[in-house]
């Protein structure tokens, strides 16, 4: 499943990985739950060769099973990406174990409350009109005929909105016990963080960074994550700057615009964008506009605070602006975006796959040709080889990596090829003859 390679970049390879079949059993007395004992501990482990995603998962009477896939890409060393590849999982199971009973109860919403008997819907079917409750008429809340709680209207959440909220708080934990170890232990640097989860017959596909995961299915693409930079997260980052000046430290700027300013260009007019704008306006510029701006540079060249090229992650806690005082991370968000694919609606073929990877892949492939090495390298193979997938990603790991020749690493066309460390999976969506 899994193909890492040292392109040279790092002296230790600055990515990491871990793949592993957990058990989500109930906290019992406080005790956390551990890979049960046909689990995969080690990084780098993997399901067995060509061994796709299983139905059974639920025939457990006290726990579900849970299978872990993900892609940590390091920067200012390996060291964040080794301790998130060796420890996410286990926060992720941590999150898991107070909801696992709700998650196996899928005929019945989850509770509002911990500990409340859940709502029949026959007797919740009360809801109040606009006008009523303007009015203060029977049911409004605070008015002298207020009916008891369960009558008032409430969200419904669906239980895969637990499963996100679980991942999303272990990533949470994850970047709050390396800042806490990270001088105990020598945590170094930071790292993007690509997981997936396949739990309850859904694919939970959570990405901090600028990391890809894309399914192939009957030859077309799904895009299954969105990358995080500077230019992408360019409004969130002005707003953040622009309601807390103080961290730009006098130096920077939070407005964007089409190149630096120059004294010169001073009660001038000139292109520039704010936190509130796609398009681009003219403003008279002045003497703060001469500061540097917080986001500079376009592509892979764009960095937060002239500093980094990513902007979502796991670690970074002590990168500091080059010869200041200035901290970046108030910038770095350790949220990742959670998509789900529902692998029950479609049928899947034994060439469908799940393809995560770095950026030392998507740098110089795109998706489509992707698809297209993928689609044409898997009929090729026996299919009766349980090492299809694994030749599949050694495939594409090649594609990027390029030949040497004269004028450096080329891929096809002539391209230059990736000079970055690249780690790809490729997953099979079927198991054998069964779907999943």
């Amino acid at each position: 499943f899994l193909r890492v390679i040292n392109a040279g970049k790092s002296t230790h390879n600055e990515d990491q990985a871990s793949c592993e079949v957990l058990f989500v059993k109930k906290k019992a007395g406080g005790t956390n739950s551990t890979p049960n004992k046909n689990s995969s501990t080690k990084r780098r482990s993997s399901l067995p060769n060509g061994e796709g995603l299983q139905l059974k998962d639920n025939s457990d009477t006290d726990g579900i099973n849970l299978y872990y896939w993900s892609l940590f890409d390091g920067h200012a060393g390996s060291g964040a990406a080794v301790v998130a590849s060796k420890l996410l999982q286990h926060h992720i199971l941590e999150q898991l174990q107070e909801i696992v009973d709700i998650l196996r109860n899928t005929a019945v919403l989850p509770p509002t409350c911990l500990g409340e008997e859940p709502d029949n819907p026959s007797t919740n079917s009360r809801t109040l009109t606009r006008a009523a409750s303007l009015r203060g008429g029977v049911g409004a809340p605070g008015s002298p005929s207020t009916p008891p709680t369960r009558f008032f209207t409430e969200k419904k959440i669906p239980h895969e909105c637990l499963v996100i909220g679980a991942i999303e708080s272990a990533f949470k934990e994850m970047d709050l016990q390396i800042e806490r170890e990270r001088t105990v232990y020598n945590i170094s640097g930071g790292c993007t963080a690509l997981v997936v989860v396949y739990l309850l017959g859904k694919l939970y596909v959570a990405n901090a960074g600028d990391s890809r995961a894309i399914i192939i299915r009957n030859g077309e693409v799904i895009p299954m994550s969105s990358e995080f930079t500077p230019e992408t997260e360019r409004q969130r980052l002005q707003y953040l700057a622009y309601m807390q000046p103080h961290l730009l430290g006098n130096e920077f700027t939070h407005l964007e615009f089409p190149r630096r300013v120059q004294r010169k260009e001073v009660g001038k007019r000139m292109l520039y964008r704010d936190f509130n704008m796609t398009g681009w306006a003219y403003k008279t510029i002045e003497e703060d506009d001469l500061k540097f701006p917080l986001i500079y540079g376009e592509g892979k060249k764009a960095r937060v605070m002239a500093t980094i090229g990513v902007t979502r992650g796991l670690g970074d806690h002590d990168l500091k602006v080059h010869d200041s005082n200035i901290y970046i991370k108030p910038f770095l968000s350790s949220s990742p975006e959670v998509r789900v694919y529902d692998l029950l609606q479609y049928e899947h073929g034994p060439d469908d796959v799940l393809i995560l990877a770095t950026d030392g892949l998507w740098d110089v492939l795109l998706n489509e040709e992707v698809a297209e090495a993928v689609t044409n390298f898997l009929p090729n193979c026996d299919p009766d080889d349980p090492h299809r997938y694994t030749l599949a990603a050694q495939d594409l790991v090649m594609r990027a990596r390029g030949v040497l020749k004269d004028r450096g690493w080329r891929i096809s066309n002539d391209r230059l090829g990736s000079g970055d460390d690249i780690s790809v999976y490729v997953i099979p969506l079927i198991h054998g003859n069964k779907q999943s």
